[in-house]
């Protein structure tokens, strides 16, 4: 391919496609939107969509693979990240967005939770967003049980704590998206500092004592 025939090299035509498909998605929304549309927010021939994607709905489940990408692979720890520090992490990043260069953590947002509400009549799309939340959820118990094993935290059932901040971050999502409640994200935040992550740890500030194994 070459920039003289309107298209792009390989390595940035998916992201000029997959922004240009959110640009879309922003202004027609998820039933009305049409492949021309997505076009229309290119500066590349409209064929290159086609060459790449077959129709409409493949065009869709690979974007929706963009965006859970986008929300999951970006959260930096390391061997010296805390346990705290990497579910403070997670967690903002789910509730409070990356920085995005055009458009808001929100508006990227919505039409997040647009395929979403979409998914209950869609199998294959379905399937995804349940695989993102198990994922989502897996990290935040990971975390959790690093913590317990390592003596900073009390010992409590990881995998409950874990779906009950998962279930936390998308019904602020939903709130803030649904009923335009703009505080939800950050009243849910400090929710789940007060009453989930700071009844971890151990002594004064949590049941049980805990002894490193």
């Amino acid at each position: 391919m070459s920039e003289s025939d309107g298209t792009v090299d390989a390595g940035d035509t998916r992201e000029v496609i997959m922004e240009a498909t959110f640009r879309a998605l922003r202004k027609h929304g998820y039933k009305d939107l049409r492949v021309r549309d997505i076009g229309a927010e290119m500066d590349l021939s409209r064929q290159v969509i086609h060459y790449h994607f077959d129709g409409k709905y493949d065009l869709l489940s690979s974007f929706l693979e963009y965006v859970i990408d986008q929300y999951e692979g970006s959260v930096a720890v390391d061997e010296e990240t805390t346990p705290r520090e990497e579910l403070d992490r997670r967690i903002d990043r789910c509730l409070l967005g990356p920085e995005c260069e055009n458009f808001s953590h929100w508006e990227r947002m919505r039409v997040f939770h647009e395929l979403y509400a979409s998914a209950q009549h869609d199998d294959a799309h379905r399937e995804r967003f349940n695989e993102h939340y198990d994922r989502l959820s897996d990290s935040i118990v990971d975390a959790i049980e690093r913590g317990i094993e390592r003596g900073e935290f009390r010992d409590v059932d990881a995998d409950r704590m874990g779906q009950l901040i998962t279930d936390l971050i998308h019904a602020a999502r939903e709130r803030r998206l649904a009923l335009g409640h703009e505080d939800a994200p950050r009243e849910a935040r400090e929710a789940i500092d007060e009453f989930v992550l700071d009844s971890l740890y151990c002594g004064p500030e949590g049941s049980d004592d805990c002894e490193k194994s």
